[in-house]
Order: structure tokens, then sequence, then C-alpha cells
């Protein structure tokens, strides 16, 4: 129980460090999840062994660090694995429809496990390629956290982007390479330095619309 309580007091300080505001009932969906995605880790390979002890900083707290960059409306999050930046979004911004998207059906069947136990009526797991995606539907934002080069991420999702959509790309270290390969349909907003507490880590996001 003391270390439970020891998560949710750095849980609670984490998103306070992140601006953001998050109500109580989220903070124990999000400490639900934690425990979902460390059971089903060891059957699934959802995340690496070594990796299981740092959940709240690596995977939880880093999700949500995009947060401020969002604009309204919805999100598609592509190659989404455990769900990852989704859930989190998901989970602390109930208004909005998240549709998450992986080519590996066994961690969309968790994504769905995530849903149903925590009773999230906002997310939309799908279990297909995002170039398979019903054409004409666009979002507007899309994000990845582990996807490939920018480059690819870009050319992946393009059938779902208007000129109002916002895609975020999640990185470590500054990827300078790979700003370089992008397409010239991609304007690129900004690349934000993100602060993820507790984490020892070099981490930006990259912010792109597209001029099509």
């Amino acid at each position: 129980m003391s270390n439970d309580h020891g998560e949710r007091i750095k849980l609670e300080s984490g998103l306070a460090r992140l601006g953001l505001d998050v109500p109580s009932n989220a903070i124990d969906d999000l400490l639900t999840y934690m425990v979902l995605l460390k059971e089903w880790s060891g059957t699934y390979n959802l995340v690496a062994p070594r990796e299981r002890d740092f959940l709240l900083t690596r995977h939880v707290l880093d999700s949500l660090s995009i947060a401020p960059w969002l604009i309204p409306g919805s999100l598609l999050d592509v190659g989404t694995g455990a769900g990852l930046p989704g859930l989190p979004l998901a989970i602390t911004m109930p208004d909005t429809q998240v549709t998450m998207i992986d080519s590996a059906g066994k961690k969309i069947r968790f994504i769905r496990h995530v849903g149903r136990t925590l009773k999230l009526v906002n997310i939309h797991p799908l279990h297909q390629r995002v170039e398979d995606l019903a054409e004409g539907l666009t979002f507007a934002n899309i994000t990845s956290r582990a996807f490939a080069s920018l480059k690819e991420f870009v050319e992946a999702v393009r059938p779902c982007v208007d000129k109002t959509t916002r895609l975020l790309a999640m990185k470590g270290t500054y990827p300078d390479q790979e700003l370089e390969e992008l397409p010239d349909w991609i304007n690129v907003e900004s690349v934000q330095q993100l602060t993820v507490p507790y984490l020892h880590a070099e981490r930006h996001v990259v912010i792109m619309s597209a001029s099509i």
C-alpha cells in the first residue's frame, strides 16, 4: 500500500510540474493503467523488462508532456503500441476522441482491455496499418512516439491530414538529420524541448503542419 501511495504522490507531483490539472479519478485510472501494463507486459511484450519499473516517468509522464501542444479536436495516435501516448492522453482528456492504431493485434487487445476496465468511452483502438485507414478521415492532431523516422511518419499519415491538422512526433535527441529529409509539403512549426519530470534524458516534440 505504501508503495502505491508513493507512486500516487510522485504522479501527482509530476502532473503538477507539467502544469496539468488532472482530476482524482483520472489519476486513479493512470495508476490502474500502469498496473495493467506491468501485468500484461510479461505475456504480451508491451514494454521491455528493464522499463517496467520506470512506467510512471518514461511512459506516462513522457506521454503527457506533449499535452500543452495539442489543439482542440480529435487525436490519432499512430503505432500506438501499448497505447502511448494515446491512453494517458485519453484518460486525462475525456472530451477528446482518441483513435489508436497499431498493426500488432496483441497490443490493440491490451488497449481494448484497458478501455473496458477503465470504462473509457473516448478511445477507438484499431488493429490495422495507418495506410489502410478510411480515405477522407482526418484528425485535428496526429501523434507518434516510437514510429520510424519523421519522413516515414508524415508520409504514412498523409491521407489523414488536412490544412488544420497538427502533427506531433515525439523524439529523443534533436533530430537534425530527420528534419532535413522531410518532404516539401510539410511545414515544421517548431521543435520543442520537453521537460519530463524525473526523466534525465533528452526529449523533443517536432510540431508540424501540412501545406496541402
